[in-house]
């Protein structure tokens, strides 16, 4: 079990990674598209009309991505206060009610960010000319990736492993891993 439990988390942190970096391009892709659009709009007086919709799809992407790797990372929201004033099986339960919570959540944005997408998938985003349930995938990709990291967070509890292993391992002073 714990040989599973390492290869599953070394995938999610291996899957952390290319999220994070997948976020961190589409923040800065977004930033470069509104400067582009800004410039565009002031400068050249001619706005190009597909900036808006194609920053506001990366952000939605980058957000729920970053997302997920801050649930893989344990920085969602949670009942700290609470945790920090409790010990023993009290404590262990109320984790485990967390982290069971946090899979719900993403099964459900699973559930119904699929619904979304699929319920309007015929309507195209008239500037782009994509299907408007792309606007909806995201939700749909980031809840997938909440219920795998979550599951991971559970898994490595139960194997009495305090933290996920992180997906780079620094040096040269930056701190090991």
């Amino acid at each position: 079990m714990d040989k599973l439990v390492t290869l599953y988390s070394q995938f999610c942190a291996r899957l952390s990674l290319v999220s994070l970096l997948l976020a961190g391009s589409g923040l800065v892709a977004m930033t470069l598209i509104v400067a582009w659009t800004v410039f565009g709009r002031y400068v050249l007086n001619d706005t190009p009309a597909w900036g808006e919709p194609i920053s506001l799809f990366l952000m939605l992407w980058f957000i729920l991505l970053g997302g997920a790797v801050g649930v893989r990372e344990q920085d969602h929201m949670g009942f700290d206060l609470t945790l920090h004033y409790t010990t023993g099986a009290t404590k262990s339960a109320l984790i485990y009610a967390i982290e069971m919570l946090v899979t719900v959540f993403g099964i459900a944005m699973v559930i119904y960010g699929s619904r979304l997408a699929a319920g309007v998938w015929s309507d195209r985003l008239p500037v782009v000319g994509i299907s408007k349930g792309w606007d909806y995938v995201p939700i749909a990709g980031g809840g997938f990736l909440i219920v795998l990291f979550s599951i991971e967070r559970i898994l490595l509890r139960m194997a009495k492993v305090e933290a996920a292993p992180m997906p780079i391992r620094f040096s040269h002073g930056l701190g090991e891993a």
